[in-house]
């Protein structure tokens, strides 16, 4: 059997490292307040895919062996969350370095998927409301 390494990052993988980290958390869940629990719920979906795709990296046999130095990558992975709402999660590696200055230094990739973030940031939606990322960290909107 062979597992397409893109698979890693869709809602049944990703859905399945969330739910492996709520069983192992259970009793800290169960005593959290409901936003507390939808705070560990998204907490642990950015925790399930930085290690799905890190996983997809690894599996990936154009791009399994180490990188060079100075490469990198950004994984933007867009997912349904209901009605019209989409869960942005990304992740970086290495992780971006902010700057004294406060811009961020990053491989080509990675400035490239933060100028993608930035573009979407900056569109309103219908409703009338924006976008915000945190670099290196899933988000959710």
């Amino acid at each position: 059997m062979t597992i397409d390494a893109d698979a890693l990052l869709g809602t049944r993988a990703v859905e399945a490292g969330v739910q492996a980290l709520a069983a192992r958390n259970q009793h800290h869940l169960s005593s959290m307040a409901p936003e507390e629990q939808a705070e560990a719920a998204n907490h642990w979906r950015e925790l399930a895919v930085e290690v799905l795709s890190a996983t997809r990296e690894a599996l990936s046999p154009a791009t399994g062996a180490l990188p060079d130095e100075g490469t990198g990558r950004a994984v933007i992975v867009l997912e349904d969350s209901g009605g019209d709402e989409v869960n942005v999660h990304v992740t970086f590696a290495p992780q971006l370095e902010e700057l004294p200055d406060g811009s961020i230094a990053g491989t080509p990739a990675q400035l490239a998927a933060m100028s993608i973030l930035e573009s979407i940031s900056g569109e309103e939606d219908p409703n009338g409301h924006g976008h915000s990322h945190e670099p290196g960290h899933g988000h959710e909107h």
